[in-house]
């Protein structure tokens, strides 16, 4: 049975720092403040069919949920508690700023069936963090998670990689840090320059090089594959297309289908890996879980045209028995 989340956004409110990179109106789509209807219509939409219950949530996303005035953000949980009270949804989810978290917060938050809390920890570099405006330290993301865990939420944690000043080893850093703290899930966003923002001037006025879909591709598979190996779920990696981010898009690491590039990569790294450690050429059959046969082959067959570069000639298959990223290769006559 399908799970359901209803993602509410709350453009800017609360938010105290204007970052380098956030347009959250651009992000979302949504401008206006909102309201009980808003979370009523969007439920009564969402609700309508079979769903999974125990695996549904109500969600409120952009801005900073726990920095807006505590009146309004009462009002919003008010407006969508009753939904989980009776069993429409196992819990309402809720992402926000490091610094705007303290055990009064978290005890409202509890209060009104809050069960995940996700904070945009974005680079866990001091040095990234002030160039782009964030307004904490990487510390405040690790007493924040500590906190969060210890009142007994699931956390989520949100980093980005090309942010001004950042580089792939302190995006490599700021993951293992992010590993250290355990969360449950994780978000990568590529950084994407839009309109009305700082990134955008710094860009136009060469002062900021965005990264290429290809060097973030690069980055985030690796990404990818050390959250898996820690048993992480990445939840999102790109930004979601739709609302008006293709509208406002003035640079950087866009792509609709961001993390079909990246789990294609992965494959295609480590079937190079043993191309490479054994010296195959020819004719080959490569398996993996019938589940993934399509990021093996790459869109438009662009892993397979690469192997062949390399003189091996392949063809993909299912098999039952390979995890996630697993990989058999077997050559043929």
């Amino acid at each position: 049975m399908k799970h359901i989340n209803v993602s509410l956004f709350v453009p800017h409110e609360g938010c105290p720092h204007t970052c380098s990179f956030c347009n959250q109106r651009t992000i979302s789509g949504k401008s206006k403040k909102l309201t009980k209807a808003d979370i009523d219509s969007a439920v009564s939409i969402a609700i309508k069919g079979e769903y999974d219950r125990s695996n549904s949530e109500i969600a409120f996303f952009g801005g900073s949920f726990t920095a807006i005035d505590k009146d309004y953000m009462v009002y919003l949980l008010e407006c969508a508690y009753p939904y989980v009270k009776d069993g429409y949804f196992s819990g309402i989810r809720c992402s926000t700023r490091p610094d705007a978290i303290n055990e009064d917060i978290l005890q409202t938050l509890k209060r009104y069936g809050v069960t995940a809390i996700e904070l945009g920890a974005q680079s866990m570099s001091d040095k990234v963090l002030e160039l782009n405006e964030r307004g904490h330290t990487a510390e405040t993301v690790e007493n924040a998670s500590r906190l969060i865990k210890d009142f007994g939420f699931e956390l989520g944690l949100q980093m980005m990689t090309g942010l001004y000043g950042d580089d792939d080893e302190a995006a490599i850093m700021t993951a293992k840090k992010i590993i250290a703290l355990k969360p449950d899930t994780v978000r990568i966003y590529p950084t994407v320059v839009l309109e009305n923002t700082r990134l955008a001037e710094l860009y136009k006025t060469g002062v900021y090089t965005p990264q290429s879909v290809e060097q973030a591709v690069d980055l985030c598979s690796l990404l990818l594959e050390m959250f898996n190996d820690a048993d992480i779920k990445v939840i999102r990696l790109g930004l979601h297309s739709g609302g008006n981010v293709e509208d406002g898009f003035v640079a950087g690491a866009y792509h609709p289908a961001f993390r079909e590039l990246c789990e294609s990569r992965i494959y295609l790294n480590k079937v190079i890996q043993i191309i490479r450690n054994n010296n195959i050429s020819g004719n080959a059959v490569i398996y993996v879980n019938p589940s993934e046969i399509s990021k093996m082959t790459g869109q438009k067959k662009s892993n397979l045209l690469s192997l062949a570069v390399l003189g091996v000639n392949a063809k993909v298959k299912g098999d039952e028995g390979l995890s996630k990223y697993g990989v058999r290769l077997i050559c043929e006559e």
